[in-house]
């Protein structure tokens, strides 16, 4: 059974940081992208990086450029989410998702998804 399992949520600061994390378990993810998307309730689901195997290709939602960093440890089946000069605009819950495909900004391009975890910002 593949499971993505995010950790690293919490509560924070505006202008604080947050490291999430996402491990993959139960198949093997070479040449997988991941990605990072956001939820609020009663909003789509928002699109806020993604990476690619080899880490050349790395895109970012324009919210989030030069604050967030993704990165890969494709040893530990990790990906990394750093979130610098966190915003309230930030909060919600975040979550992991795996695709075979290149990295893709579209959610339905996601085969494999996480639970997520609550990031909340405060002021």
């Amino acid at each position: 059974q593949v499971q993505l399992v995010e950790s690293g949520g919490g509560l924070v600061q505006a202008g604080g940081s947050l490291r999430l994390s996402c491990v993959g378990s139960g198949r093997p993810f070479f040449g997988h992208s991941w990605g990072w998307f956001r939820q609020i309730p009663g909003k789509e689901r928002e699109f806020v990086a993604a990476i690619s195997w080899s880490s050349k290709t790395i895109d970012y939602a324009d919210s989030v450029k030069g604050r967030f960093t993704i990165s890969i440890d494709n040893a530990k089946n990790t990906v990394y989410l750093q979130m610098n000069s966190l915003k309230l605009e930030d909060t919600a819950v975040y979550v992991c998702a795996a695709t075979s495909s290149l990295p893709t900004r579209r959610a339905n391009d996601y085969y494999y998804w996480g639970q997520g975890t609550q990031v909340t910002v405060s002021s």
